[in-house]
């Protein structure tokens, strides 16, 4: 039988201490953080997979979902010089 897969666009950022972090805007709460690139990776796989479990079987958090989810536009970085 043929999987379904799904995609889920991530945002990553670096933090202060040199961590990646992700955050997946269509699942609240949802987040990931590694030193590496491909270590990360492997962890916000997780947690996606994570928080479609819950999805599966806690109400409340499909309501999250529904009310706070949103699929991001990538507008552009700029740099503001003051």
């Amino acid at each position: 039988m043929k999987k379904n897969h799904k995609q889920f666009q991530v945002i990553i950022e670096r933090d202060e201490d040199g961590y990646f972090v992700a955050s997946v805007p269509a699942l609240p709460g949802c987040y990931a953080q590694a030193k590496t690139l491909s270590l990360l990776r492997e962890r916000v796989e997780d947690a996606i997979s994570l928080c479609l479990e819950v999805a599966q079987t806690n109400r409340a958090y499909r309501e999250k979902i529904r009310r706070f989810a949103y699929e991001p536009t990538f507008i552009g970085v700029e740099m503001v010089k003051i």
